[in-house]
Formats: structure tokens, sequence, C-alpha cells
């Protein structure tokens, strides 16, 4: 069967003998076979073909004007183009190869010392073997004769100057970018790196804007092998976002998180991306958690944490259901939670296992005691110093008695004697700084961040009123910053859930000589500056009081001996009327007189 289409066309035309319009239909039938219908375009390969070729035609030239000479406008700056280049991402995995003792025959086991000692002993009556020993002995034995003879560690030209070569400039250099994989970003909040080795680095990640988190917002964490930013190497999936992780020094496999519900949960990177414990909701913290650190002891699994709702709680991973103990920030020594600091850092020194410091959200950092009897006598004393939140807490490693703090717009520098005042601080920058920490080598070097994206390095060795390197990390903020334990390498977590990895310079992460005792001399010299302040301060402060209540005794006397505006008035008019009243009697007497001597006259 097949099915036609007809095509109708029409053509009008006038030239009729009696000027009518006549019309003539044309019609043209396609025809199709009915199992053609739908059926596919089928393609083939071919050469090119050429249907037209139109050759130039020299009698057109006579019609256009050749155009010599052209003239081409020509701007002075240099041409600028705009261009974007894909290029594939380079996949690496990392392989391993076991290398064992070689030399020894198939059915000898290195590991095996009998085996070893009798395959010797067997070599050893070898007739062969004495005539080489005696071979590679005389070639030996020439080899030490020479080097008897040459000192090959003789410095030539001794006497003269020796010049020295020129310190390298302070540096910083990137080396991965681990970025958040998912479409909604979120906050680096903390970043942890791995005790062993530090290959691989734990990054939180958080949305610390209130109610500012979506529900199509991925709450999984994740750790990093540092050679591969392509992927993570593994995903944590907690419950709620992690504002902090930390791992643990004692067994590599197991973090510790806390989550921006309050939750207190421990994973084990063995078992899996979930949780293995959590604390549960009635016995956690009321606000996000911001800290948590491992305690030294001889389990490995006691931890506490801090928190913006004025608790410090101390846990242990093994019974997670309740908290081991519990302290409530108050600065009144009442436990009254309604009054407590909100937490935002924590500083806990292994050398000293009884004393732990807290950032507070209102600038003051408070010093505590765990081994205190009553909670009152937890909290030794109080260190104000700085407009906003504690960020960054951290004592140093060489010197305990030193602490940083890092807060508002600059960085302190605290002893533990001086309590009025931090003994060495920062200038105030334009931008807020968000973390900072020691350097783990160099007792004088600390690293701060800044919301402008800022990392700056500080060696107040070397100079106190700037920094000693300034690097523009990246364009968002940053929120977080670690170091890694040889102070090589360092982390910076921003806002946009970015983690640059950075290598400094040799100069910053190598001691220098006597840098621990120009330090020494350094903090003990502006402690005992802070200390003659705070005396003299203090000296002012009894002298002014004792005049004040000098002053307030004298006015005192003063207000006992002189009368009063209305004493004096009563006082005055009292003695104006005994005048009048004397005036009167005595101008009497004087009438009476006068008249007693006229009658004596008339007498007479």
């Amino acid at each position: 069967m097949g099915c036609r289409a007809p095509v109708q066309s029409r053509l009008w035309s006038t030239d009729s003998p009696n000027g009518k319009a006549l019309t003539m239909e044309i019609v043209h039938v396609y025809t199709k076979k009915r199992n053609e219908f739908g059926r596919q375009c089928n393609f083939s390969d071919r050469s090119a073909e050429l249907h037209v070729d139109i050759l130039p035609d020299p009698s057109l030239a006579s019609s256009f004007i050749e155009r010599d000479p052209c003239d081409v406008p020509i701007q002075c700056t240099q041409e600028m183009s705009e261009h974007e280049v894909n290029t594939e991402r380079f996949e690496s995995d990392t392989r391993g190869i076991n290398h064992v003792e070689g030399g020894w025959p198939k059915d000898v086991n290195p590991q095996e010392m009998e085996q070893t000692i009798r395959f010797r002993k067997k070599v050893e009556k070898d007739e062969l073997y004495f005539s080489t020993i005696m071979q590679l002995g005389s070639n030996m034995e020439h080899c030490i004769k020479q080097n008897n003879a040459i000192n090959i560690y003789q410095e030539y030209f001794e006497e003269e100057e020796v010049v020295e070569e020129s310190e390298e400039q302070p540096s910083a250099k990137t080396i991965n970018v681990f970025r958040d994989p998912n479409e909604i970003k979120r906050t680096a909040t903390c970043l942890s790196w791995h005790p062993d080795g530090s290959c691989k680095l734990a990054v939180a990640y958080s949305s610390l804007g209130f109610q500012n988190i979506s529900q199509d917002m991925s709450y999984d964490s994740y750790i990093w092998d540092i050679e591969n930013p392509n992927k993570p190497e593994m995903t944590l999936k907690p419950v709620s976002l992690l504002v902090c992780l930390e791992y643990n020094p004692k067994d590599s496999h197991i973090l510790v998180g806390g989550s921006y519900n309050g939750q207190i949960a421990y994973w084990d990177t063995r078992k899996g991306s979930q949780p293995v414990e959590m604390s549960t909701l009635e016995h956690s913290h009321r606000d996000p958690v911001y800290k948590v650190i491992w305690l030294q002891s001889k389990t490995g699994t006691d931890t506490f944490s801090a928190s913006t709702d004025g608790q410090v709680l101390w846990w242990d991973i093994r019974k997670m259901s309740e908290p081991t103990e519990r302290l409530v920030l108050d600065p009144n020594k009442k436990g009254n939670l309604d009054n407590a600091l909100g937490a935002i850092s924590l500083e806990f020194e292994t050398t000293m296992p009884t004393k732990f410091m807290v950032g507070t959200e209102q600038g003051l950092v408070v010093s505590c005691n765990r081994k205190a009897k009553t909670p009152a006598e937890k909290i030794v004393c109080t260190y104000s110093g700085h407009h906003g939140p504690v960020y960054a807490l951290q004592r140093n490693p060489f010197f305990p008695k030193n602490f940083l703090t890092v807060a508002d717009w600059t960085a302190r520098i605290w002893s533990e004697d001086i309590k009025e005042s931090s003994i060495m601080w920062t200038k105030y920058h334009m931008a807020y700084l968000s973390d900072g920490c020691w350097s783990p080598i160099r007792p004088s070097v600390f690293f701060t961040v800044k919301m402008d994206g800022t990392l700056d390095v500080w060696d107040f060795l070397f100079k106190q009123n700037d920094p000693t390197l300034s690097l523009k990390v990246c364009d968002e903020a940053l929120y977080s910053l670690r170091v890694q334990d040889n102070g090589r390498f360092l982390a910076c977590g921003s806002q946009l859930g970015t983690a640059t990895l950075l290598e400094i310079s040799p100069g910053l992460c190598t001691l220098q000589r006597n840098e621990k005792a120009l330090a020494t001399a350094m903090f003990e010299r502006e402690t005992k500056r802070e200390k003659i302040l705070e005396a003299r301060h203090r000296e002012m402060r009894l002298k002014e009081r004792s005049r004040s209540e000098q002053s307030k005794e004298e006015d005192t006397k003063e207000g006992e001996g002189e009368e009063s505006a209305e004493e004096r008035a009563t006082r005055t008019e009292t003695e104006f009327y005994e005048i009048v009243e004397a005036e009167l009697k005595k101008r009497a007497k004087e009438q009476d007189k006068k008249e007693k001597d006229v009658c004596e006259e008339k007498e007479v």
C-alpha cells in the first residue's frame, strides 16, 4: 500500500481574448510506501564533492578601485584578550612497596637469626671466601691510605674573610586547596591535623549564621589527604553541622566533634562514616559547641567541651550518656547559669593537667582549676583586655606561663602573673581577627588570620609593630587556622568552605640561634615592666583614695565648726534685738535721772 500527497498549484493568466482571467491547475502526486514511514535517516561517510566552481571574472575588475595605501588605526596600548581554559584534573594514587633484605638464597629466611648464622658459617668454610676477602681487603686498604694522605675535610682559604649570606626573606606559597564539594557552601570552622605524620587534615564545616541553615544544606564533614585535593578521603556524617573537630593524639583513628545543636559525638575511621556514639540531647550543651579538647589521661578517652551556653562539660567517650563533670562559668562563683559567660575557646596544656583556660564572648579569659573542691574555687581569676569574643586562646609551647589571645582587632600576649593588662599586643587592624596560634617550633612566632582573607606571621624578636609576613590567601573571610606539628605547613579555613594548605619559608619554621634565651629575656622584661606599671597605678590609686578620704574628713570638720546660713541669721537677729533692748533700757534710766534732778531743784 502507498500513500499519495497531491500538491496543487494554480497559475493565473490575463491574456485571454475576452480579457477574463484564465486558471490552469497543475497537480503532482508524491508516492511513498507505508513501510518507509518513520524510518530513521541513514547517513554515510563520503568524500567532499565539488558542485560549483566560480572563477574570477577579469572584466569585473574595472568596476572596482584598488585601495592603496590602506589606513589602519593603531592604539598605543597593549592588546588584551580574555579567555578561559578548562583543564582536566590530575588524578593521583598512592601505592607502596615493601623492601626486604636481599642477597640471601631462597631457602634462607633473613628474619630468622639461626638460619642466617648457619649460612654465614657455611660461607666462611668455602675456599673462595678467604681469597675474596683478601682481594677486597687490599682495595679497602688502598682507599684508607688515600684518605690518610689527603684531608678530605680540609677548608681552603680559611684566612680570607667569610662573606655572610643574606638571609632568605620570609615567604609562603600555596600547596593545595581543598574545597567544599557541596553546592551550598559552608564555613570551614575547625581544622585538625592527623597526629601521625600529619598527612591528613580533618575539616569541620558549619554555618554559624543564626537560623541560616537551609533544608538542602549538607551536614557532612570530611577528612582530606593533603596529596589529593580532588576528592575527600573519608566523609563524616553527623546529625547536625560540626562546629569543631579534633583527632585523638593517642589513637589516630578516633575523632571527637562538637555539633551546632550542642551534642558531642565521636568517630572511629575503621568503623565507617557514622558516629560510634553520641551524647543525649537532655545532657548536652544548649548552644553550639565551639571547642572540644582531648585530656591527658591513661585511657586516652577523656575530653571536655565548651559552649556559649556558659558550661564546660567533661566526657568519657566510653559512656556518652551524660557528662562526668560540669562547670558553670558564673563570674560571681554562685553557679547560676543565667549569669554565666558564654565560652568560645578553650586551652589545655598537658604539662599543667589541673589548669585550663576559657575564652568568653564578653572578652574575658577565665583561668580555672579543675581539682578544686567546690565550683566556686574552680574559677581562679579572670583576665580582661578585649572588646569582643576571644576566638583563639593558646599557651606558648615553650613558655606555658605566657599565652596568646585573639579577639576584636588585635592579638595580645599575656603573663599569668599580670592580671591587669597584657604584656605585649599587636596594633589595631582595620579587619576583624578571627583565629590565631603559636608556632610549635619557634617560641617567638605566632600566626593570625583576618576577615579580609589575610594571613599575618608575627616574629616579635624581628619586628613588633608590623607582621613579618602578610599574605592575601583568598578573597573571602578566613575563620580558622591550624599549624602542623613540624611548623612547616599550615592550613586556613575560609567562609566559603575552602581550606588552603600553605608552606612557609624555612626561616619561619627553623629554630634560630639563642632564640629561646632572647624570647625568655623579652617575656621577663615586658612582665617586669608591666609589674612596675601595675605597682605605680596601684600606688596612685591608693594616694588618690587617701586624698579623697582626707578631703571628706576636712569637709566634715569644717561643716561641724561653721554655722549654717539659718543659724547665722537667727544669731544676728537675736543680737540685734538684745542691743535694741539694752539701748531702750539705757534711755529709760537717763529719763528717770533727769526727772529726779528736776524734782530736787524745785524743792530747793
